[in-house]
C-alpha cells in the first residue's frame, strides 16, 4: 500500500516546514518508518496504540535496543539448538505461556513478542477476550528471530518519535499547527470468515468505525488533514456501501486501490483485493 499512500499524501506534507506526523493506530509502523526516512520536513512524530505489548516493544526498541538484541540472541540460540519439530513446538508453547502471564519487564516482554511473531503460524498477532495470545505454532526451518540490524536502524528513527499507549483520541493533544494524521485502524471484516482484527481484547466493531469517523470530523473542524485506510466491503458484496455512506457527510474523498493480501488459510485465495483510502482533502497530482 505504500505506493498508493504516497500518491494520496497531501501536498502540504512537502511544502510546509516543521510538520508533525501522528499515527493513532501504529501497528507495524511501515508508513511511519517510510515517511520519516523520505520526508525531512516531518520534524516530529507521535504514535499510539491501545495494545500495551506493542507499545512496550516500540519503547524497548527506542530506549534499550542493545539489551533487546542480547535477549533475542539468547532465545534464538536456544531455539536453533532444537532440531526436532516437537521440541521446538514445546519451546514455543512454553514461551507463549510465559508471555501470557504478563509479568515480565519491558525488554523481556518485547523479546518474547518478537519471538512469537517470528515462529507462530503465518506471523499473526491475535488475542482472545482475556488478552491471551493464542496463535498456534508455525513450522519454520530457520526463522530470523534476532534481526539486530533492523532493531538498531529502527531505534535511530524512533528517537524523533513520541510513543503513547491508550485511546487514539488522546493523540489530538499533540497536534500542532502543521499536523497530518494517518489512520490505519483494525480493518472492517469483509466476510464472516475474515473477522480477524482481534489485536486487543476489545473488538473494533462497526460502532468503533463510526466513532472513528466522528473523530475525523473533529479533526476536519480544527483544520487538520487526515488520511485513513481500511478494507473495502464491496470486495464481497458490491452493494455494501458501509464506508461510502459513513463518510458521505463532510467534504471527504474515497479512493479504491488494489492491495495484495498475503495471509489466508487457503493459499489460493491470497492475492489482490481492493482497499479504500479516505481523506478530507482533494488529491493533487505531483
Amino acid at each position: 500500500m505504500i505506493s498508493a499512500i504516497e500518491s494520496a499524501l497531501p501536498t502540504s506534507l512537502f511544502t510546509k516546514k516543521n510538520v508533525t506526523y501522528i499515527e493513532p493506530f501504529i501497528g507495524s509502523g511501515a508508513v511511519l518508518f517510510w515517511l520519516l526516512k523520505q520526508y525531512p520536513a516531518i520534524k516530529n512524530a507521535v504514535i499510539n496504540d491501545v495494545n500495551e505489548d506493542l507499545v512496550k516493544a516500540y519503547k524497548a526498541i527506542k530506549h534499550e535496543p542493545e539489551n533487546l538484541i542480547k535477549a533475542l540472541q539468547k532465545i534464538q540460540t536456544a531455539y536453533f539448538k532444537l532440531s526436532n519439530e516437537e521440541d521446538r513446538k514445546s519451546f514455543f508453547l512454553e514461551k507463549r505461556n510465559l508471555f501470557n502471564h504478563r509479568h515480565l519487564n519491558q525488554r523481556d516482554n518485547t523479546a518474547l513478542l518478537i519471538f512469537l511473531n517470528r515462529t507462530c503460524f503465518n506471523g499473526l498477532y491475535r488475542v482472545n477476550s482475556n488478552n491471551q495470545f493464542n496463535v498456534p505454532f508455525g513450522k519454520y526451518t530457520n526463522p530470523k528471530i534476532c534481526d539486530a540490524k533492523t532493531i538498531m536502524a529502527d531505534s535511530e528513527v524512533l528517537q524523533r518519535v513520541t510513543i503513547l499507549q491508550g485511546d487514539y483520541t488522546e493523540t489530538l493533544k499533540y497536534a500542532s499547527k502543521n499536523t497530518f494524521f494517518y489512520f490505519d485502524p483494525p480493518y472492517k471484516p469483509i466476510s464472516k470468515t475474515s473477522s480477524f482484527n482481534a489485536y486487543a481484547k476489545v473488538a473494533f466493531d462497526d460502532a468503533q468505525q463510526v466513532r472513528l469517523k466522528e473523530f475525523c470530523d473533529l479533526l476536519s473542524s480544527k483544520g487538520y488533514q487526515w488520511l485513513l485506510s481500511n478494507s473495502d466491503p464491496k470486495n464481497i458484496d458490491p452493494s455494501d456501501a458501509f464506508f461510502d455512506d459513513l463518510y458521505a457527510s463532510g467534504v471527504n474523498f474515497i479512493e479504491r486501490v488494489s492491495a495484495r493480501r498475503t495471509i489466508n488459510s487457503n493459499a489460493a485465495k491470497r492475492g489482490n483485493v481492493f482497499e479504500i483510502l479516505i481523506s478530507n482533502y482533494q488529491r493533487t497530482t505531483r
